[in-house]
């Protein structure tokens, strides 16, 4: 499944988008834009508030890049951007020497054949690095020379030919082919670097081409894309799903520069924001981990998380949706970016709105993701539930797994106790594992499951009923796999039915955090409680998973253990019950309404 291409880790925060933050717009502080002539990028920025603390932070970033002292990841579109807000030369003047070094070693590294750094990784960094040449060459044009701007463009235009032109690309005379990943899969984060590079450059360049190119094709495959995703979030899951920060801030330099509304054009930015207020853990620190997580194993909340949130927030028209983002920006464990680099993002305006959602339980049917927990409270108890598609390369083997949170993971994806984060298969998840003769029947990409929530209830209950056979297709041995849940009273009741051949088993499997005590047909491991209802004869065993090898990765898992259960031939039912003091606080009157 993997490759260089699709284990890259979309780390760059390179993201153009709107600044802005609660407080008086830039005018009325006597603090103007510098305005660039033909400026083309015409980011509106009139909410940016230069007395407050995150302008102050930005400011003290750019400041020590400006003193020789960058921090990691300090890119020329900070620099830019510093400029345009205040017009100090200095500014400018570091962003255009930044973005000639790249140009200079691209054509030194194509004057002895070679390809340049932009080419790397199958073009995923072309976004974040002709965001910072477009910025450049279009706010600080005064700073540039005409010499300076010829090779600049030269080196644009062929980098964006290249990225839509695979088989045909070159650098210089020399041709250099790649495999094209993702340029016509809008739902891989590929795809959202090579649209932003494209716009950016069309927009500083005043390219027709390739903003006819954007406006009748590339922008229009994305919205067909995301229209048919209700419920909002991404196919790749909660890592890379992240990458959808890039494009709310495409969606937004597109508006302002062209008026076109791409963000509201159908559902999905906003379904989106209530996607990850449910995929969030109740402690506010995590999310659900769904799909690789490649920059850290454990779904820690961090920058990323908040910049989508603060993207979402802004170019939403719905004001339900941004004050339920509002609530989620001053709830969750960061307030404010963790890292320098991505300090520019907390200018975007956060809100104070301290009023959550209505809803406990929420369905992203175009994602086939399920989300419910008892209360908005930071003791609640918490449940993810996955069936839907099953496409993107950075997918798990999850289709029918599920989660449990009460303060912390009572069982949840072996991945995330794993040093790469990107373990696929079956094993990892809280699935029947299909066995025939003694070999894993894996789960197959391309095929897409079903899920009906079937009721709803006021503190959390939900009850939801999973076909799952047709991600096992025409697999040998598999004919049929249903699997229903009822979250009920902070107990799940799971209740699976399967068809087999003689020559396969269905095993029951549970990923947990500590190693299971067993006692006939209950285990115990924590502060979860399991009991075997069906069969009266189940088997139940334990696999340690430290020091597990991985192929291509050797001895990945650091902790964690999985409880095999055995002995159903058609089926099983299994209940899982917490012993911890789930202190919901009081939300009849609050909750009882509005369910998504």
């Amino acid at each position: 499944m993997f490759n260089s291409e699709n284990r890259s880790r979309n780390r760059r925060a390179g993201i153009i988008h709107i600044l802005g933050c609660c407080g008086l717009a830039l005018s009325a502080l006597g603090f103007s834009a510098v305005q660039p002539a033909h400026a083309a990028v015409n980011l509106d920025l009139s909410y940016v508030n230069p007395q407050s603390t995150q302008f102050a932070r930005f400011k003290s970033v750019v400041d020590n890049a400006v003193a020789g002292n960058p921090t990691w990841g300090f890119s020329a579109t900070d620099a830019a951007y510093m400029y345009k807000l205040t017009g100090q030369l200095q500014y400018g003047q570091l962003a255009v020497q930044m973005v000639d070094s790249q140009v200079n070693a691209a054509n030194a590294a194509i004057a002895a054949g070679s390809v340049p750094k932009i080419a790397g990784d199958s073009y995923l960094d072309v976004g974040p690095m002709l965001s910072d040449l477009a910025l450049a060459y279009d706010w600080c044009s005064t700073l540039t020379t005409a010499a300076q701007r010829t090779r600049w463009a030269t080196y644009a235009d062929q980098a964006v030919t290249n990225v839509w032109s695979p088989s045909q690309a070159k650098w210089g005379s020399v041709p250099a082919p790649w495999s094209g990943w993702s340029t016509n899969d809008p739902g891989d984060n590929y795809y959202y670097s090579f649209v932003q590079a494209t716009m950016l450059w069309a927009l500083a360049s005043n390219n027709a081409t390739w903003k006819t190119y954007l406006q009748n094709d590339r922008l229009p495959l994305l919205q067909n894309y995301f229209a048919a995703l209700p419920g909002g979030g991404s196919l790749e899951g909660t890592g890379y799903g992240l990458s959808h920060r890039t494009m709310f801030g495409d969606y937004q330099v597109w508006r302002d520069a062209t008026g076109s509304d791409i963000a509201n054009a159908n559902s999905h930015l906003t379904d989106s924001i209530y996607y990850w207020i449910h995929a969030t853990v109740p402690t506010f620190d995590k999310v659900a981990p769904i799909g690789d997580q490649a920059r850290v194993s454990m779904p820690v909340i961090y920058d990323y998380h908040r910049t989508l949130m603060l993207e979402a927030r802004r170019l939403t028209s719905n004001a339900a949706a941004a004050n339920a983002a509002s609530w989620w920006l001053n709830h969750i464990s960061i307030q404010s970016m963790t890292n320098g680099f991505n300090a520019r993002f907390d200018l975007l305006p956060a809100g104070t709105s301290t009023t959550p959602p209505a809803a406990l339980t929420y369905h992203a049917s175009g994602v086939g993701q399920l989300f419910s927990r008892t209360s908005w409270d930071t003791t609640a108890m918490w449940l993810s539930f996955t069936a839907g598609p099953y496409e993107q390369s950075h997918a798990h083997q999850d289709q029918g797994a599920f989660a449990l949170y009460a303060g912390d993971w009572l069982t949840v994806t072996e991945n995330i106790w794993s040093h790469s984060g990107i373990n696929q298969g079956t094993d990892t998840n809280n699935v029947v594992r299909f066995e025939r003769n003694g070999t894993i029947v894996p789960q197959k990409v391309g095929t897409v499951s079903t899920m009906t929530v079937t009721g709803t209830g006021a503190a959390g209950e939900v009850h939801a009923m999973a076909n799952l056979t047709p991600v096992y297709g025409n697999s040998p041995g598999v004919q049929s796999w249903q699997r229903n849940i009822d979250f009920v009273n902070h107990i799940l009741t799971v209740h699976d039915t399967f068809a087999v051949d003689s020559s396969t088993q269905g095993i029951f499997q549970l990923n947990v955090p500590v190693k299971p005590t067993i006692s006939g047909n209950t285990a115990t491991a924590g502060h979860l409680k399991i009991t075997v209802l069906q069969p009266a004869n189940a088997t139940l065993s334990i696999v340690n998973w430290t020091g597990v090898n991985v192929p291509s990765y050797g001895a990945d898992y650091g902790s964690g253990y999985r409880l095999d259960v055995r002995g159903g031939a058609t089926g099983y039912v299994v209940q899982l019950s917490t012993d911890l003091p789930v202190l919901d606080a009081p939300t009849a009157e609050i909750f009882a309404s509005g369910f998504d």
